[in-house]
């Protein structure tokens, strides 16, 4: 099966362990240089042939929509605006409605430089990009079998290494069909309690990698960018 040309942006953080080095604006929206975060996110949709992204935002939106309008590098740009609190959950539900077919979701603090086609469904109602780490302790771990089948998650705590979840998702547009949820949830404890049902692949890549959470990798980021 062909990957998905479409892709949902988690925008909603409100970046408040980035409080001490960037102003108040939604977390996607720390600026790089000249142009927000979120614009390096797009900017690699756009060279992985997506043509149709959903912008899931709710702190201060009206930044994001100020910016980036409803077209931004010949890709559709829509919103899926939070009115309450959604968690991780609520706002791919909640964006996945505006979808009519499965497509990638990509949180907007993160920046995990794969090649998206090699990412695919087969069986399984959702394909998590995961990252080879060493020497961590920021990050919960994802085991998965010799057929690539998610077996189990572990907490955050020390890890000498293990594969940590990239924040890149291919999900099948049913996945939430078969649960009763709460219009607020956080979908990383959806996946952890549902990944056998949902037949939940694992996908390694190598590629670079940051998160921009805290001031310290927010400033990696910006040093990556330099060198480009």
């Amino acid at each position: 099966m062909d990957s998905s040309n479409k892709a949902i942006v988690l925008c909603g953080g409100l970046g408040t362990r980035l409080r001490a080095v960037i102003k108040d604006v939604p977390k996607p929206m720390a600026p790089i240089g000249n142009k927000p975060f979120l614009s390096f996110v797009l900017e690699y949709l756009q060279k992985q042939d997506i043509k149709e992204v959903v912008l899931a935002v709710s702190y201060k939106y009206e930044v994001i929509q100020e910016y980036f309008k409803d077209s931004f590098l010949n890709m559709d740009i829509k919103y899926s605006i939070e009115k309450n609190p959604l968690g991780t959950g609520g706002a791919i539900k909640q964006a996945l409605s505006l979808m009519n077919s499965d497509c990638f979701v990509l949180n907007g603090d993160t920046f995990f430089d794969i090649n998206l086609k090699n990412m695919t469904l087969d069986n399984s109602k959702i394909c998590i990009a995961l990252k080879k780490m060493l020497d961590f302790d920021r990050y919960g771990c994802i085991n998965f079998n010799d057929n690539f089948l998610i077996t189990s998650f572990e907490e955050k705590k020390f890890h000498k290494e293990g594969f940590i979840n990239g924040g890149i998702y291919l999900v099948s547009k049913d996945i939430f069909k078969d649960f009763k949820l709460e219009d607020n949830f956080s979908f990383e404890d959806f996946l952890q309690a549902n990944f056998k049902l949902l037949n939940a692949k694992a996908k390694p890549f190598d590629d670079y990698f940051i998160d921009i959470g805290i001031p310290k990798d927010y400033n990696n980021f910006k040093e990556y960018v330099t060198q480009l």
